[in-house]
């Protein structure tokens, strides 16, 4: 899955056991302006240090994983959790239109000014 947000808030690395850490950030998401959405995603592992490369503010788009736990709790009672684990974070462009920064730069047209009427190495 894949949505847009502007980053609002992000944390740092938290180390939850000596072989696991994770890291959360929030975003507002606005599929209708009116009434934004503020949701919390977590980068896990060596995803974490993607995080570091931008700002409050960004726009940014994150490709994200939707994950579903069971938890049995001491009295035997059943809890559902929920979580949007990210997996790569891309910086949007300013304007639309634009391309985004660090973007590669667009394809070159040169190998079309090329003359192949004389390649005889055709394989057909």
């Amino acid at each position: 899955m894949t949505i847009d947000g502007k980053l609002i808030e992000k944390s740092d690395t938290q180390e939850v056991t000596n072989s696991f850490k994770k890291r959360e950030f929030v975003v507002e998401y606005a599929e209708n302006p009116q009434y934004p959405e503020f949701l919390k995603f977590e980068l896990i592992q060596s995803n974490c240090q993607q995080l570091d490369a931008f700002n409050i503010g960004d726009e940014i788009a994150i490709s994200f994983n939707l994950k579903g736990r069971k938890w049995t709790d001491k009295s035997g009672t059943v809890k559902y959790f929920n979580s949007l684990q990210a997996w790569r974070l891309d910086k949007k462009s300013a304007q639309p239109g634009a391309p985004a920064q660090d973007a590669p730069p667009p394809p070159s047209d040169e190998w079309m000014k090329e003359d192949f009427s004389s390649d005889e190495d055709l394989p057909f």
